[in-house]
């Protein structure tokens, strides 16, 4: 089970039926996890935020301060976090980048691309020629990660909850056309782009001695590489992907150790920048899903709570496979003179609002004694939840946000 924070579980009784299912975001429990990520990591190992794990203007904002940047996968990604977050480093990442999108990272003055092929390369090469950046105090040469589906052991990727790379993906370039993309970059041919170095993202949902062990990976070939090219390699991004324990909150990735292992590495490479990007690990613990039982149902010896919502807002159980961590917050007030719903066994499985058996939050959750009228967080909410949902499917209406603060005066909000 995952408790709400004090603030969460303030605002979560407080608000009217009307008003849920509801996001809530624990902000200080965000700054303050953000401020402890950023202490673990040593000099040269820069941080920048997967937009993707969560958007919102207000999660940008919070994690400014403790970030050296932000990383974008696509043309939305990139106008929304320059606006939200204005003057600070993007890196634009992602397979697939069209010309409009290239063309409006070049414009807004992006200082990194992770280019993934070589057809990318050219365009963006053809691109740079020809768009100049809208605001003064922007490089003219834009700079380039190349990135690249390196091999890995197979044992390095058992423990990986999504493997990016180590095995055939449509994600980097095959390092087999390492030398065709730098010679490209150092030969004359482009000089309107800087090699800046290479960028790997290779596995997500690893732990701190595998995350370490997957970077020590990147650093070598790298280094490999410079050697081979008699060239200099500024830069490394080994991505994102901590790891986050869905079914045991409690258990958290260890920043400590990881930056002392990075801290090892760039000791080793003095004139390194290495740098992560995680997303999920930053923001998911800040975050519930709050909503109320509508009822509780019997069914062939099992029983199921029907909450409002469901995973057309909060998709992430249905992606994972997994259940969603939550608690029960119990309401006494019944308004109905009919007899209140309520569990006659230990264990529910909570279900949304969806036509399909596939609506699944949690299976077999320890809630006795739960009753219809009953409130239920969904915690590690906070990543990869609203934003990859099918908020449509059903027209049911979608959840309000609320951004709390210790002072509890961050607006409530119908998201659009």
């Amino acid at each position: 089970m995952t408790t709400p924070t004090p603030a969460v579980r303030e605002r979560l009784l407080s608000l009217d039926s009307a008003e849920l299912p509801a996001y809530l975001y624990d902000m200080t429990a965000l700054r303050e996890h953000a401020a402890t990520v950023r202490a673990a990591l040593p000099e040269r190992v820069e941080l920048y935020y997967a937009a993707k794990a969560n958007p919102e203007a207000e999660i940008l904002a919070a994690l400014g301060p403790h970030v050296d940047g932000y990383e974008v996968s696509s043309g939305g990604e990139l106008a929304h976090v320059a606006k939200a977050a204005p003057g600070r480093p993007l890196a634009f990442s992602g397979p697939g980048k069209t010309p409009t999108e290239l063309t409006t990272a070049l414009e807004l003055g992006v200082e990194r691309f992770h280019v993934e092929s070589l057809h990318e390369l050219h365009m963006l090469a053809a691109l740079a020629t020809r768009t100049a950046p809208r605001t003064t105090g922007r490089p003219a040469r834009p700079g380039v990660l190349l990135r690249f589906n390196l091999p890995l052991a197979a044992a390095s990727l058992e423990g990986s909850s999504l493997a990016m790379g180590g095995r055939p993906t449509p994600f980097g370039l095959d390092p087999t056309e390492a030398g065709t993309a730098v010679r490209l970059l150092t030969d004359g041919t482009y000089p309107q782009l800087r090699l800046l170095g290479v960028h790997a993202h290779l596995a997500s949902g690893l732990d701190a001695p595998e995350q370490l062990a997957v970077a020590g990976s990147v650093v070598t070939w790298t280094a490999d590489l410079a050697t081979r090219h008699r060239i200099r390699i500024a830069e490394i991004n080994v991505g994102g992907g901590m790891s986050v324990d869905y079914a045991a909150p409690e258990r958290r990735f260890d920043w400590t150790a990881y930056g002392s292992g990075l801290g090892r590495l760039t000791g080793a490479h003095p004139d390194l920048t290495l740098r992560i990007e995680p997303g999920r690990s930053l923001t998911a613990y800040c975050g519930w899903y709050a909503t109320e039982v509508l009822d509780v149902k019997h069914s062939h010896g099992e029983e199921f709570a029907v909450v409002r919502g469901g995973t057309h807002h909060m998709r992430t159980p249905a992606t994972k496979g997994h259940d969603q961590p939550c608690c029960v917050v119990p309401v006494s007030e019944w308004p109905h003179p009919w007899p209140r719903p309520a569990a006659g066994t230990e264990r529910v499985t909570v279900t949304g609002q969806l036509c399909t058996p596939k609506d699944l939050l949690s299976r077999n959750v320890a809630a006795p004694g739960l009753r219809a009228g009953d409130r239920v967080a969904f915690g590690l909410a906070g990543a990869y939840a609203w934003n990859i949902s099918h908020h449509d499917f059903l027209m049911h209406p979608r959840p309000s946000f609320h951004f709390l603060t210790a002072e509890q005066r961050i607006r409530g909000t119908r998201n659009s």
